[in-house]
């Protein structure tokens, strides 16, 4: 006969293998899941738009979201970081980020919101490139699942100008 320490490795052991097999099962089965979000965001009003001291611009947005993310929810996810991001290209840069607005949702019942907010980061960029530039303002979430791979994805919307003068 084996003895307790060889019967109790062999339990542990098969639990440990069966429950990575399940893991592994769970992280796999988010892989069918085809995520339709959607959002919407309008410029409601510059704050404003003013030339700092040191050269730089900075900018203040008044902003209405929208989004629908219940799509990104399974039985899988453990929580979705959400965050509004502008993008604008510069001659120093061919891609400028800055994150207006971010947010965690923690559960499907709050993945519906319409938020009306100024970005709660500042919106300064390195130079007075601004005047009169065209902008995306894209939505970013990252699924945390409560087990495998996290993944990432936006939707982009186009068409934004910011005015020819200051403000």
């Amino acid at each position: 006969m084996h003895s307790f320490g060889y019967r109790a490795n062999a339990l542990l052991t098969f639990a440990v293998t069966i429950l990575a097999v399940m893991c592994a099962m769970a992280s796999l089965s988010d892989n069918f899941n085809s995520p339709t979000p959607s959002a919407q965001v309008q410029v409601l009003n510059i704050n404003w738009f003013q030339k700092h001291q040191d050269g730089n611009d900075e900018v203040s947005l008044a902003l209405n979201v929208s989004a629908n993310l219940q799509s990104l929810f399974t039985w899988n996810t453990k929580q979705v970081f959400v965050f509004l991001a502008i993008e604008y290209e510069t001659p120093m840069n061919s891609l400028n980020q800055i994150s207006l607005w971010d947010g965690i949702i923690p559960a499907k019942e709050h993945a519906k919101f319409w938020i009306q907010t100024s970005n709660k980061y500042q919106f300064v960029d390195q130079g007075s490139n601004l005047r009169g530039k065209d902008f995306n303002l894209t939505l970013h979430w990252h699924v945390m699942p409560k087990t495998g791979k996290m993944f990432a994805d936006k939707i982009v919307m186009s068409g934004y100008r910011l005015p020819q003068e200051y403000r």
